[in-house]
């Protein structure tokens, strides 16, 4: 656990979060300031600086990651019509939280890739 990581907080229990799926490695809960319908932020519970380190690291790990977002998305009823995965890396992304997570957003139209 890194002490000042919003995310290993809420890993550790110290920050609430609801969450919706929970293993012995990862962990999912919906994000505060949702993007859609559904919004589920996925984490390792290590503390992992963002994807690349990740896959670099613990690359099993990453692969648990998006299989606990495929289980959330079933769950959530949305794997029939669709969902997205993303990881944003570095600020160029947007990226706010410097621990590896994995956004699925899904439940409705998605809008496109890219420039605003």
């Amino acid at each position: 656990m890194t002490a000042d990581c919003l995310f290993c907080k809420i890993v550790a229990g110290q920050v609430p979060a609801t969450v919706l799926y929970d293993s012995e490695r990862t962990l999912a809960f919906r994000d505060i300031n949702p993007q859609a319908v559904a919004h589920v932020l996925v984490v390792p519970k290590q503390h992992h600086e963002d994807a690349v380190s990740l896959a670099t690291d613990a690359a099993g790990l990453l692969a648990e990651l998006v299989t606990a977002a495929a289980a959330v998305a079933e769950a959530e009823g949305i794997v029939d019509s669709g969902y997205r995965l993303v990881f944003n890396t570095g600020p160029d992304a947007g990226r706010t939280v410097f621990h590896a997570h994995l956004h699925l957003l899904g439940g409705e139209q998605l809008g496109p890739f890219g420039r605003h």
